[in-house]
């Protein structure tokens, strides 16, 4: 079994070369697994591209009625005219009452919106058109009302979709044709109806891959975008998204949010006696300890330097220091001479340290780290009985 999975993994990676890690590949597959990071910008793209669409239709799908007057009876004229300018304002307030916000609840309502237009329309005037004897020109240009659906699916090629979302948007606009056949039963010609859906399933499965090959794409724009290169950690643009996010979501849900801001003692001498290589591996070795101690819902940054930040969602003050404790007295890997690297530690709490910003929970960590270097180094600070007034350094700084 193994063998058969590695094989089928050398395959998928052979067309993808260099694009995904191999536990990226699950994030084809379903949203739920996405960092927030992608799922903001993803939601983001999403919104955007369905107001570019929605702008498109509603000029469009009006301008049609000007072929239509001039091939169809007054009456039927007048019914697909008032279809027409229906769904032409209902893409024009997707325009306007959709804007990016990174959410992607917003995104979900915005491209289900943008397909339901065109799909209600597509019903109706079939239905409209069912009921009418038409031939020559008129029946040709009827005839071109049965491509929407086509044209639908193939717009889901533009979007960067997982699979379960492609089958999520496309299942309606399919099932729209099923029933479209349902109701007109006794006149279905089955041989055009059954090639109609196999070309519709057809194009569905071109525009699922056309958009799971954009989502694999920006999956790897995006990490690359947000990760420090030397040590894999979350680079400091991308750790204050993060930060904003979750301190944003803490609030909103009241739930504790704590910070640590961890500075490596005595880094700049491994630079000046040992080199910069050698600090590079220091830093690389430091930050994959932190990393191999953190929950899921936790965030490496590396701030700067020999700086790193901790984000840890939903800890307490005292969870978060004892936490901290413990990485400290495991060790964040050893110096070019043998003695083990060490790190000054400042840890702040959004409640207990009633922080109303992630800057100023981060800055108030920031001075208990440095605390902490006043007071000799590889210990960890945490809160305060006046957090916002922290002592004089310590007699034994050094």
């Amino acid at each position: 079994m193994s063998r058969l999975t590695d094989m089928l993994w050398t395959r998928l990676t052979g067309m993808m070369p260099g694009e995904l890690d191999r536990s990226e590949f699950i994030w084809l597959l379903s949203p739920h697994t996405h960092f927030q990071l992608l799922t903001r910008r993803r939601a983001t793209m999403i919104v955007n591209r369905v107001r570019i669409l929605a702008l498109l239709f509603g000029v469009l799908t009006p301008l049609w009625t000007l072929i239509d007057y001039f091939v169809f009876p007054t009456a039927l004229w007048l019914s697909l005219a008032a279809l027409r300018i229906s769904a032409s304002i209902a893409f024009f307030v997707i325009v306007v009452c959709y804007k990016p916000a990174g959410r992607m609840g917003d995104a979900y309502r915005a491209i289900g919106l943008l397909f339901a237009v065109p799909t209600v329309f597509y019903v109706a005037s079939h239905q409209m058109l069912a009921g009418m004897q038409l031939s020559g020109l008129s029946s040709a240009i009827a005839t071109g009302y049965a491509f929407l659906p086509f044209v639908l699916l193939a717009g889901l090629s533009i979007f960067p979709l997982t699979v379960a979302e492609s089958l999520m948007v496309s299942s309606p606009i399919l099932l729209a044709h099923l029933l479209s056949g349902y109701l007109n039963w006794p006149t279905l010609e089955w041989p055009s109806y059954a090639g109609a859906f196999w070309l519709m399933t057809l194009i569905t499965g071109v525009s699922a891959l056309a958009g799971i090959s954009q989502l694999a794409f920006m999956i790897a724009l995006v990490r690359q975008a947000i990760r420090d290169p030397l040590t894999g950690a979350f680079s400091r643009r991308s750790g204050e998204e993060i930060l904003e996010l979750q301190f944003a979501l803490a609030e909103r849900n009241n739930r504790p949010f704590s910070v640590a801001f961890i500075d490596l003692d005595h880094f700049k001498s491994v630079n000046d006696s040992f080199g910069h290589e050698s600090g590079d591996q220091l830093l690389r070795a430091a930050a994959q300890q932190l990393a191999g101690a953190l929950r899921r819902s936790d965030t490496l940054v590396r701030w700067g330097g020999e700086e790193f930040i901790l984000i840890l969602q939903d800890t307490r003050s005292e969870c978060a220091h004892q936490f901290l404790e413990r990485i400290r007295s495991q060790g964040l890997g050893m110096r070019p001479d043998g003695s083990p690297v060490t790190a000054s530690i400042g840890v702040a709490e959004r409640t207990q340290d009633q922080c109303h910003h992630w800057q100023q929970l981060l800055e108030l960590a920031d001075r208990r780290m440095y605390h902490a270097k006043a007071c000799g180094r590889d210990r960890v600070v945490g809160y305060l009985e006046q957090p916002e007034a922290l002592p004089e350094p310590c007699p034994q700084a050094s």
